[in-house]
């Protein structure tokens, strides 16, 4: 029999454990009270003729406590009560040492299976670690009600950034660069006017990224058509320039040729700030900020030519890469870049073919950019195209008091994450019980996002002026709370879900490349989607589904399933969101189409991978014509 250890652990039962916890009960009760040695053998014999493969340390302590009443030994089992619940005081507070520990030895298990590279032998990384060890405790033990605490322990959910939990800070969050760049913001204090060059725009625009990046935690975008405006400023200030210093008799065709040229290396060092400044800036994390650029480029934009040449430098810089401390050249992981694919560069004869092109390229070889069909999008957010938070998770359509469709200056307050696998399992995969157990652990979501929700509520606009005072989301006085902004839906609540193709073929027998497959996980999706719809409706607040995409999460949730109830899992891992495992024998272009479908039914984030290791250029670009007609956002991956 094996024994499932508060931490997770399955150790060998051991029946010394049980004599020598009864024997300290035993010496602090007089003799008629004590149990006798055969009654201490009877209780451990009743727990091991149980003829459990496993059982949890709680239940032991449980039975024995039962066992002794029934003995009528009551003076004793209150005794044996005391001593458990101080044995639990004593865990409780020392619960952060073995994981802080940990850290610094890097030996922690949650980092080991961490899927984002957070350098935990950094000291300055360590010293953000051990303030979310501490935050992560005192979320445990003070600020979570214990069924949410129990229930992230034991994988029913996922409590994501608990290691921020202790401070009302928020997740994600697109920024509102126009209105800082136009505005001027202001940052430690100190103010920053709005800049009168392109070069100076960038330079501003990485230190905005910085700022917010260190009061929140999760994602961030940036729409770089924001930048356009200053590149013709800088054009204007060139020519003015040059007029000037060379004499206003001079051919106009000569000043335009040196205006370009001064131009383009305007853009290249100002692109290269953007590029270098995020890679080699740390936030207060100690790691680099988690930026994306998107890169979209509207018909009606005023300053469409500029930033057709920003996207294009954006994209050959990033072809060109980095290079490491050996001189090696590498793929940056940051700023992550999404595409937008619209009617003038659909590779259907559009003006701007050329710049999709460029990102094909860019995409096959350093993975990035990610695609966005604006067609299919605009479809799904009532005629909207907008950036998602980070890279995955995306805002639901809100309107100002103007009725004016407003994304910038938005925010997510936080996710969840439910354990789809796990539901199966604890009803042994009998699919009535299973949307019984559903709609219950669905309620414990509920609450979990709830707290989140709670923790921020009252938070005053000081706690991240570079947020709140001066313009990534709002310019709210100073004491002024942030309540509004948690309302209405200006800012959303995310369920997020792993496991959807474990499930499926739990229940099913087959996954969702079947007919019943299929209809199930599309029966499930909607059911998902339905909850949110309905807490949304009920509190007025912005709840959104979510595919979570942090393969961390499905590791841990396959741990500790695979420790509680058995070999469960084999590979090690749930795979997250809809997808299909990657093992799933099943052509790329159908599993394309098969999970696009579920895409209108995660409008709070989804993605989809497709596989383009040795595929001709010319096949990738038959592939973006099919997304642009067919699927809202697709990333290209090297199948790794």
């Amino acid at each position: 029999m094996k024994v499932i250890k508060r931490d997770g652990r399955a150790v060998d039962f051991d029946r010394s454990k049980i004599e020598i916890a009864i024997e300290k009960a035993n010496n602090e009760v007089k003799d008629k009270e004590k149990a006798t040695k055969a009654e201490i053998k009877q209780i451990i014999d009743y727990v091991m003729d149980l003829d459990r493969k496993r059982i949890l340390v709680e239940d032991i302590q449980d039975i024995i406590e039962e066992q002794l009443m029934s003995l009528r030994h009551f003076e004793l089992a209150k005794k044996y009560m005391i001593y458990r619940y101080t044995r639990a005081l004593v865990r409780k507070a020392n619960s952060t040492d073995q994981s802080i520990l940990g850290l610094i030895k890097n030996q922690n298990r949650d980092l080991s299976e961490d899927g984002v590279s957070t350098g935990p032998v950094i000291a300055s990384t360590q010293r953000d670690l051990i303030a979310g060890e501490v935050s992560k405790d005192l979320t445990k033990r003070i600020l979570l009600p214990d069924k949410i605490s129990k229930a992230h322990e034991e994988g029913v959910l996922c409590f994501h950034d608990d290691d921020y939990f202790l401070q009302p800070i928020f997740n994600s969050c697109i920024i509102n660069l126009k209105d800082m760049l136009d505005n001027g913001t202001a940052m430690n204090g100190k103010m920053v006017n709005s800049p009168r060059s392109f070069q100076v725009a960038c330079t501003v625009t990485t230190q905005i990224i910085a700022m917010v990046a260190s009061s929140q935690y999760g994602g961030q975008s940036i729409n770089v058509s924001h930048l356009g405006k200053y590149l013709r400023i800088s054009k204007e200030k060139f020519t003015k320039e040059l007029k000037n210093e060379i004499g206003k008799e001079v051919d106009k065709s000569i000043i335009d040729r040196l205006v370009q040229v001064r131009l383009k290396r305007e853009l290249s060092s100002g692109i290269q700030t953007i590029q270098y400044q995020i890679n080699t800036l740390m936030t207060t994390s100690g790691k680099p900020p988690f930026v994306t650029l998107f890169l979209y480029l509207q018909d009606d934009d005023e300053y469409k030519k500029e930033n057709a040449m920003i996207i294009e430098e954006i994209l050959n810089q990033r072809i060109g890469g980095l290079k490491d401390e050996n001189g090696e050249t590498v793929t940056p992981e940051f700023p992550k870049l999404v595409y937008v694919l619209d009617e003038n560069n659909n590779l259907s004869g559009g003006k701007y073919d050329y710049l999709t092109k460029l990102a094909i390229k860019c995409a096959m070889l350093r993975k990035y950019p990610d695609f966005i069909s604006a067609k299919i999008m605009r479809k799904n957010y009532s005629g909207n195209v907008f950036s998602p938070m980070g890279c995955r998770s995306f805002l639901s359509p809100w309107k100002d008091k103007e009725g004016i469709y407003k994304f910038e200056g938005r925010f997510n307050q936080g996710v969840v994450s439910i354990n789809l696998p796990q539901v199966a399992i604890a009803v042994d995969n009998n699919e009535t019980k299973f949307w019984q157990e559903l709609e219950e652990r669905l309620k414990l979501c509920f609450e979990a996002l709830m707290c989140k929700h709670y923790a921020l509520l009252g938070t005053i606009a000081d706690i991240s002026p570079i947020h709140f005072r001066n313009g990534a989301i709002a310019r709210l006085e100073s004491g002024e709370r942030i309540d509004d902004l948690l309302k209405g839906g200006y800012s959303t609540l995310s369920l997020g879900y792993i496991g959807l193709y474990e499930t499926t073929k739990m229940i099913i027998g087959s996954s969702m490349v079947t007919k019943e497959g299929k209809e199930f996980a599309i029966k499930l999706m909607k059911k998902l989607k339905e909850t949110v719809d309905s807490w949304k409706k009920e509190t007025g607040l912005g709840f959104v589904l979510y595919g979570t995409p942090i393969d961390s999460v499905g590791r841990r949730f396959a741990r500790i399933d695979r420790e509680y109830y058995g070999t469960v899992n084999e590979k090690g891992y749930y795979t997250n969101s809809f997808h299909f495992d990657k093992n799933e024998e099943i052509d790329e272009m159908q599993r394309l189409k098969i999970e696009s479908e579920f895409q209108n039914l995660s409008l709070g984030g989804s993605i989809i991978y497709f596989d383009v290791a040795n595929k001709a250029e010319d096949e990738v670009e038959d592939l973006i014509k099919y997304i642009y007609e067919n699927v809202q956002y697709v990333e290209l991956s090297d199948g790794k």
